[in-house]
């Protein structure tokens, strides 16, 4: 479902991604890991088309980003961090935008649609909100409900727990995972134990680079079992 060949991004002088290739398949959920600035983002705005990569490209379900990236848009969920939205709309108001964006545009098409992931984000209680007056965990679930409206069969997401409580966090973790057998998921994220509860293949990348890509399996037993936080600081701190 996603292809990455090659992929190579530079700010001036800064090469921010630097030769990062790998697969996602149906039904993988890939955890991509890195410190801060090691590229991450940058490649995953790439695979999304909102940035052009200075050289290779990134393939989503057969479509080329640099050659046809509405239709990649068209195939992803997009969760990026910090959730942006509208303050002013209501999230009822908000999820009717993205359904008509997406090319919903009838009561008919659009209203399934939101009421599924209303229900699937535990939105109900604050539908007729506006965005500004809810707290950072529900403007995070209405981020994550606007990567789900259209069921896309790729989802890319940038740290989609990031300000839950606990047991939202687990609620979301049970989300993807039932998800996953229909779709081929990225998934970003600074907390480890989500990986080790959710993902089935993990990446790691530092200063641009690809260090490892395996599934949690493998990492562990070419680390002699060592956990993956140990695992993570090891391979990370090596190359600075």
């Amino acid at each position: 479902m996603i292809e990455v060949q090659g992929l190579v991004k530079n700010y001036g002088a800064l090469r921010a991604v630097d030769g990062v290739s790998f697969k996602v398949n149906r039904g993988d959920i890939l955890g991509f890991l890195g410190p801060n600035g090691a590229g991450k983002s940058t490649t995953m705005k790439v695979i999304m088309g909102f940035l052009r990569p200075t050289a290779g490209t990134a393939i989503v379900g057969g479509h080329d980003v640099t050659v046809d990236p509405v239709a990649v848009k068209r195939m992803v969920g997009y969760l990026p961090e910090n959730a942006p939205a509208y303050p002013e709309m209501t999230v009822e108001e908000f999820l009717g935008f993205i359904a008509e964006v997406r090319g919903f545009r009838t009561i008919a098409q659009s209203r399934p649609r939101i009421e599924r992931v209303v229900d699937l984000c535990h939105l109900t209680q604050v539908r007729r909100q506006t965005i500004e007056t809810l707290s950072k965990g529900f403007k995070q679930r209405v981020g994550f409900a606007q990567a789900l409206l259209h069921d896309p069969p790729v989802l890319v997401l940038d740290e989609p727990t990031d300000g839950l409580d606990p047991n939202q966090k687990h609620e979301v973790r049970n989300l993807i995972k039932q998800m996953a057998a229909e779709k081929a998921i990225i998934l970003s994220t600074h907390i480890l134990e989500e990986v080790e509860a959710i993902c089935t293949r993990i990446i790691i990348i530092t200063r641009g680079k690809v260090v490892v890509d395996a599934t949690p399996e493998e990492l562990h037993a070419r680390h002699a079992g060592a956990q993956l936080e140990e695992i993570f600081r090891d391979l990370t701190q090596t190359d600075t």
